[in-house]
């Protein structure tokens, strides 16, 4: 009897390396978002702690972590434009965050751990407000 499939042992071990190589291919796409997350450890300095304060410029809600840009004043008078990595939009919506929390124009004060690359970047922790609410903006408390 004539089939039309080959099913020599050199096609069957093509066939299942061909499987196994689109399972490898579909899981390394599925989980790049993974590794483009970064520890806390590897950016930020738990050596540098920094309490900035100043004025929200722009909010991102966006996922792995939402990020507040915080226009401060340097000792020596100059605006610097810092940048805060908070935790992620649906983790901050559990703490009591919503889209109108943080406003631009709106004074907070903001505890964190600069990057270690000394840029105008931190990790933050704890918010307050000009009426004296604190609300946590990490990712997790260390």
């Amino acid at each position: 009897m004539q089939t039309f499939f080959s099913t020599s042992g050199v096609d069957q071990v093509r066939a299942k390396l061909s499987v196994v190589a689109a399972g490898i291919g579909l899981l390394l796409v599925a989980t790049a978002p993974l590794w483009a997350h970064h520890s806390f450890w590897v950016e930020f300095d738990v050596n540098q702690p920094v309490v900035l304060k100043g004025t929200i410029t722009k909010v991102e809600w966006i996922n792995p972590h939402a990020w507040l840009h915080l226009d401060v004043k340097s000792p020596d008078g100059a605006v610097e434009a810092w940048m805060i990595e908070g935790g992620s939009a649906a983790a901050l919506l559990t703490r009591g965050f919503t889209t109108r929390t943080l406003l631009p124009g709106m004074v907070v004060s903001v505890e964190g751990y600069r990057s270690k690359n000394r840029a105008l970047r931190a990790n933050g922790g704890d918010i307050t407000f000009a009426d004296g609410t604190t609300l946590f903006f990490a990712f997790s408390k260390m």
